[in-house]
């Protein structure tokens, strides 16, 4: 349920200013426009356990010294061991895809295009490297509301601008309270629709989107390469869920399902290629399925009476001071930028 329409920096400096300025990250919403801006950022979730890591190794190599024998004073030159695979290859006891897991994130897919109304609360959590090196952690908070097929609203709060986005199977609206400022475009039919339209138009991605569209579940089996079940947890949402991890698109996702409602919680994921193995999470909660929605709530009459601006895909800011490049000369890009990723 996470995928990769993203780009993402490996070096994005600690914002000075906190509230308006956060990292670009896989996970985001952007709208700008000529003449104004109206921008936001979602996403990124990663915490180091190195620390732990060498506890153990520590712990492990003492455990050893204490139990090993004496060597012998002629020892035999010894092979190193050969290196282990990272990821194990699928086996006939170790299928690519297990069957369970499959079965579970089907049935959590399912349940999700049935109801022809929805809302839940989304709680975005994302790393991006501090000016000193290690990862800070960001976070947004989405109300959203649908209706199948065309009606859609995400009221997004958090660490950084406030937006609002309104889609009524007609025009879709991205409003910027904060700056009193509204993009206001005509939309396609449907939610599936609207959503490529406002990524293609103004660089508007939610991270959830995956949940929302007409079939989930066609989303990750797409560029599904593995999946496993892990087990269940009976401490995460004040739930039990089943736990179970997949690869899909270049992501490694695990993600904490319902056991009995099929209702994610929690997702957490890693770009594979992503030299810093930042972490991304996705909360999931205060889950409505179904419930009866006023035609009302797709709108906005306070957005739409706001200082209107275009739709556009947001520019590069360059720091205060620094000039552009020249045109014909590619600019050079610090070492420890990460490129973004390919397109699957």
């Amino acid at each position: 349920m996470i995928h990769d329409r993203s780009q993402r920096t490996a070096s994005t400096p600690e914002p000075e200013n906190f509230q308006s300025s956060a990292p670009r990250s896989p996970w985001r919403q952007r709208v700008t426009a000529e003449g104004g801006q109206l921008r936001g950022s979602r996403g990124r979730l990663r915490n180091g356990v190195r620390a732990l890591l060498l506890a153990l190794g520590v712990l492990a190599g003492v455990g050893k010294a204490q139990t090993a024998p004496q060597a012998p004073q002629k020892q035999a030159t010894k092979k190193p061991p050969a290196k282990k695979p990272a990821t194990p290859p699928a086996t006939e006891t170790r299928p690519a895809l297990e069957p369970k897991a499959i079965d579970i994130l089907k049935a959590a897919c399912s349940r999700l295009a049935a109801a022809h109304t929805m809302a839940f609360t989304a709680v975005v959590y994302y790393e991006s490297p501090s000016r000193i090196g290690p990862p800070l952690v960001y976070t947004t908070k989405s109300e959203v509301t649908l209706q199948r097929p065309d009606k859609l609203r995400v009221i997004t709060l958090g660490d950084g601008p406030a937006s609002e986005f309104y889609y009524d199977g007609k025009m879709m609206m991205a409003f910027a309270p904060a700056e009193n400022l509204v993009a206001i475009a005509d939309a396609p039919p449907t939610i599936d629709a609207a959503l490529k339209a406002a990524y293609d138009s103004a660089d508007i991605y939610f991270p959830f989107d995956d949940l929302i569209v007409a079939d989930p579940y066609k989303d990750i089996a797409d560029g599904l390469k593995r999946a496993f079940y892990i087990g269940q947890s009976h401490v995460f949402a004040g739930t039990t869920t089943d736990m179970v991890a997949y690869v899909s698109s270049g992501v490694f996702v695990q993600a904490w399902i319902g056991a009995d409602d099929k209702l994610p919680r929690m997702l957490r994921a890693i770009y594979l290629d992503d030299p810093l193995q930042q972490r991304h999470g996705l909360e999931l909660s205060n889950w409505q399925l179904d419930l009866t929605v006023p035609p009302d709530v797709f709108g906005s009459s306070k957005a739409a009476a706001a200082t209107r601006i275009k739709f556009a895909r947001p520019e590069m800011q360059l720091p205060p001071g620094s000039k552009p490049p020249a045109k014909g000369k590619p600019s050079k890009a610090p070492s420890s930028t990460t490129q973004p990723p390919k397109t699957q």
